[in-house]
């Protein structure tokens, strides 16, 4: 069956599900995931770290690490398992299969892909295949990050290639078995691929990639190659031919041809893309990492799609680095985290065209991630950006932290010392169920759902 069917007959399915079956305030999923994916409803019982590791800390080997995130359990906010995958393969990004009984995760160094089993037993992972060909696979593709589910299969962006180490790269297609489908080089200069330049660039690069299939729309961002974000951030900060080598363009694609449509400028090196989740809300949001500004990509009523730049996100001028941002799912609030002043700001999104940021806080010396639950109560936080990014010494704090927010104040819960830990550098959260896989009468009742 040709992709655009299968994705149009899934969408069908889940969209049949969610009329059919509604949805309940107790959805407790994160609400950046793909929609094709089974959903958890009421409490997390885990969040999976997928974790860097340090040299002369503990194994110094990455790893995939289980923290209890159950309220009630007498190991609630501890690491309660830890699965070392062999070297440091720079640990970044993972993903979740549609069905959610495995657990993507990737290392941009070496290229390297780890599929985790989390249905056998979702306390204690198995390493179920490592693929170690994927740069051979793929016609070249280097530094596997996005890991984002399509029906049977993943759709994996990549940061690099292997002829020169730069920004230009692919996104990849796999099927959930871990065999290679296709390729889809991100359009440039040289190779428009059909799409149209609504701006000055076309620089090839790529970095995140999320989908809304209510409107047959694919988004992805551009950051930079594996000479950047292999070399020491202080050291690049000074390199005037490294700081050229940062992505300035977001691209809009046709979902289910994966074919690029259009290429707009957004300069600064944009990075996470979180759509808007509300059945008429048309639009997405991006930020940029060197600008620190807050971008919407939006559908008109006329049908014409348009990026912009909408606010700063902190002081631009002091470089604070905005790294994760994460959508309420009423779409009302967006948290943006600064990595090198370790603050996350809520941006009051109700007018997307006129965010408002009405609260801040500290998190630590530094802070990469924030993953919310669906209902908003529960926000965690993970320090480490990339390894030769993080701070030294003292201000080299790696940490997972979940607070409770009320509406008006985040409220710490618990952190764990991943240093202390002797685990690592802390880096991307996901959730986990033991009910998911479990009879669904139980009162953590799992649906298939629209984000």
């Amino acid at each position: 069956m040709p992709v655009h069917r299968l994705d149009a007959l899934v969408f069908g399915l889940v969209l049949a599900s969610f009329v059919a079956g509604g949805t309940t305030s107790a959805h407790a999923d994160e609400t950046c995931l793909s929609p094709y994916m089974a959903k958890i409803v009421g409490q997390e019982d885990f969040v999976y770290v997928w974790t860097l590791g340090m040299e002369g800390l503990g194994d110094a080997q990455d790893k995939l690490v289980t923290v209890d995130a159950r309220p009630t359990s007498p190991t609630f906010g501890k690491v309660i398992h830890s699965l070392s995958v062999g070297g440091r393969n720079e640990a970044h990004h993972s993903g979740l299969t549609d069905d959610r009984r495995f657990l993507w995760a990737g290392g941009l160094d070496t290229s390297k892909i780890f599929i985790f089993d989390i249905a056998s037993d979702p306390a204690k992972p198995k390493l179920e295949k490592v693929i170690t060909d994927f740069v051979a696979k793929t016609g070249g593709v280097v530094g596997p990050h996005t890991f984002y589910a399509l029906p049977g299969r993943m759709l994996i962006t990549g940061l690099s290639n292997n002829k020169d180490h730069g920004g230009r790269s692919a996104q990849v297609e796999y099927k959930n078995d871990g065999s290679y489908i296709t390729t889809h080089w991100m359009p440039d200069e040289d190779d428009l691929q059909g799409s149209v330049k609504a701006g000055e660039y076309a620089d090839g690069y790529g970095y995140d990639t999320r989908a809304q299939p209510r409107l047959n729309a694919m988004l992805t961002s551009s950051f930079t190659g594996w000479l950047n974000y292999m070399m020491d951030f202080g050291k690049m900060l000074k390199d005037e031919e490294a700081m050229k080598r940062f992505g300035k363009t977001v691209v809009l694609w046709d979902l289910h041809t994966r074919q690029p449509k259009k290429i707009f400028d957004v300069p600064g090196a944009p990075l996470e893309i979180r759509w808007a989740l509300g059945a008429n809300n048309n639009y997405a949001f991006t930020s940029t990492a060197l600008t620190s500004k807050l971008w919407l990509v939006e559908l008109d009523e006329h049908g014409e799609w348009s990026a912009s730049e909408v606010a700063d996100i902190g002081d631009p001028s002091k470089i604070p680095l905005p790294v994760d941002i994460s959508i309420s799912s009423d779409d009302r609030f967006l948290w943006a985290d600064t990595f090198l002043d370790g603050t996350a700001h809520l941006f009051d999104v109700t007018n997307p065209r006129e965010p408002k940021e009405v609260y801040s806080k500290k998190i630590g010396s530094q802070v990469n991630m924030v993953s919310q639950s669906w209902d908003g109560k529960r926000v965690y936080f993970s320090s480490s950006l990339l390894a030769n990014w993080d701070k030294k010494g003292e201000e080299n704090e790696q940490f997972v932290k979940l607070y409770l927010w009320d509406g008006k104040e985040l409220k710490h819960q618990w952190t764990i010392d991943f240093i202390k830990e002797k685990l690592g550098r802390a880096h991307q959260m996901r959730f986990g169920s033991a009910a998911l896989y479990a009879s669904p009468t139980t009162e953590h009742d799992v649906s298939v759902a629209l984000h």
